[in-house]
């Protein structure tokens, strides 16, 4: 039996585009080959099926540049799927993922008003643990919804921000949301989830340290709830290698983190290495495309 993400949602790259650049990989002036971004769609989704994984297809909804990245619609646990709520260019996706959710027969709840939260692209499951992150899509307060309407043990933190001057001078804000920007601003751009808890092992997980900031990176460290394999800034930036999906024995994962790959498969994880240049234009990978319904 698979230990993680026995059942996924996928949608669609009809309408992918990056023209509102809404996050800092974004630059409309790089065009994006909408041919080869349907062919990594469907690449990822076969590689998610050779795994073992059921993967639920539906429909992208209407002109949604970003309606691809299914991880940001909700975080579902059970029954429930808490939704998220989007940047301003994505606001059409929020009651098009409701509908489809609750076909799929999930209890939908909302996060108190006037608060962001990015859904399962920042905050993932690993057993009760939650990691989540905050400042760029989520805010924190949605932390302690999350742990109270979930039941989880929520770990709050908080990746670095995107400044203007190679790390150092005023924080960069999104011309187009009116938000901070970041190369991680959501969690699953740094940090993976390969293994679930179980049969005496603790979870395991891999982090890119140099992507928090100093506090989170001191939490990380200390915490021995899980194991822990460390991905370079390098791998993690250039080659989106946390931004997988794992069944607990095979990683659907970059084919641009061979350092990252290997660590993978002296663990004896199997791993399966789509090729992905188009998707990350707008800023997601493989992780982002899929919304695991069975957490």
């Amino acid at each position: 039996m698979l230990g993680l993400n026995h059942t996924v949602l996928m949608s669609g790259v009809d309408y992918f585009d990056d023209r509102f650049p809404i996050n800092a990989y974004m630059n409309s002036h790089v065009p994006i080959d909408a041919g080869k971004a349907k062919a990594e769609h469907t690449a990822i989704k076969q590689a998610l099926e050779s795994a073992g994984v059921n993967v639920v297809l539906v429909p992208p909804p209407d002109d949604c540049q970003d309606g691809v990245y299914t991880a940001n619609w909700a975080l579902c646990r059970g029954d429930k799927a808490v939704m998220a709520r989007l940047p301003n260019k994505r606001g059409a996706e929020e009651p098009y993922a409701e509908e489809i959710l609750r076909g799929l027969g999930k209890e939908i709840i909302h996060v108190p008003d006037g608060l962001r939260f990015s859904g399962q692209g920042d905050a993932l499951p690993c057993g009760n643990d939650l990691f989540v992150g905050s400042e760029y899509r989520t805010d924190r307060e949605v932390h302690s919804f999350l742990a109270d309407t979930l039941g989880y043990n929520v770990i709050s933190l908080r990746t670095i921000p995107e400044r203007r001057w190679h790390g150092f001078g005023p924080r960069i804000i999104n011309k187009t949301t009116g938000w901070p920007d970041s190369f991680y601003y959501d969690i699953d751009l740094a940090l993976a989830v390969l293994r679930a808890p179980g049969g005496g092992r603790k979870g395991l997980i891999a982090w890119c340290p140099e992507a928090f900031t100093r506090p989170s990176r001191q939490l990380l460290r200390s915490y021995d709830g899980v194991e822990k394999i460390e991905v370079s800034r390098h791998e993690a930036t250039k080659g989106f290698a946390c931004n997988l999906v794992s069944t607990g024995e095979t990683v659907v994962m970059s084919a641009h983190a061979p350092k990252f790959r290997t660590e993978l498969e002296a663990r004896g994880f199997t791993v399966i290495t789509p090729e992905i240049t188009e998707l990350a234009k707008g800023g997601g990978y493989i992780r982002c495309t899929t919304l695991t319904l069975d957490n």
